[in-house]
């Protein structure tokens, strides 16, 4: 993110952070797993999470005995990284300049976060620098988003939102395996792997489910944009198909996985 760009996405994403931590981000948490679990992490892992929100990815890995570090735009979701794994190096910043030196981590992961970099190719170069050769690089984004429950979604959202550039990229921008890996190369890695990984989430009620989606930066955007009651109206109607017998909702999801390797 270019500085202007950091500044914006940390307002927005550091505006409902402890509904982020405490709804949202465990949506994914499958992933998180998968991802720790391909890359071995283990006891003395240097580990980078690039865009690392709340730190959920990154005080699993610390369980697992990595020595973890992080770095994203909202001071809000840092503070409650740090809650989370005290003893981790969080630091608010770019992901087109990573405040670390050249070949300081084995892994660095980026779930859903290089997709949203103003330029996205210089954020994994920045990756990859600061990866060790022989080290791993790790890009998770959206699963394709045809037929997945969780995409009505954001697809309910998109109306609210202010028309974007010409070029931004979507949250889907990478969901192509063949868009995947060519942006791997473009930024100089190695793809090795691609995999997916089936990722349901679950919100126990509406106000739950409202509460947890509109964390998001991008929903507290459209929030913004169109008022609160017009937002939650658009999103409980998405929501209205996948409501259970007992007022839960269940909502199918995905996440694609790259893994590429430093030369």
């Amino acid at each position: 993110m270019s500085a202007g760009t950091a500044q914006v996405n940390g307002r927005l994403w550091g505006a409902s952070a402890r509904d982020w931590a405490e709804v949202q981000e465990g949506q994914f948490a499958a992933a998180f797993h998968a991802v720790l679990a391909h890359a071995g992490v283990r006891h003395g892992t240097r580990h980078l999470e690039a865009g690392c929100g709340a730190g959920m990815a990154a005080a699993l890995s610390a369980t697992l005995g990595a020595q973890v570090a992080g770095v994203d735009a909202a001071e809000g979701m840092l503070a409650i990284a740090r809650e989370r794994t005290p003893g981790g190096d969080f630091r608010q910043g770019d992901l087109e300049a990573l405040p670390f030196a050249d070949d300081t981590f084995d892994l660095v992961t980026g779930f859903n976060a290089f997709q949203f970099a103003s330029d996205p190719i210089k954020a994994l170069r920045e990756a990859g620098r600061v990866t060790r050769p022989g080290g791993m690089v790790v890009v998770t984004t959206w699963g394709d988003p045809a037929g997945m429950d969780a995409a009505t979604l954001v697809a309910a959202m998109k109306p609210m939102l202010p028309p974007a550039p010409p070029g931004t990229p979507g949250p889907f921008a990478l969901s192509d395996e063949t868009a995947l890996r060519a942006f791997a190369i473009a930024g100089g890695l190695t793809p090795v792997a691609v995999f997916d990984v089936d990722s349901p989430w679950f919100y126990r009620d509406e106000a739950t489910a409202l509460r947890g989606f509109g964390s998001a930066g991008v929903a507290t955007l459209a929030r913004e944009r169109v008022g609160e009651p017009a937002f939650n109206t658009a999103i409980s109607a998405a929501l209205a198909p996948f409501r259970q017998a007992d007022g839960s909702f269940r909502l199918g999801a995905r996440a694609r996985c790259l893994v590429t390797t430093i030369d």
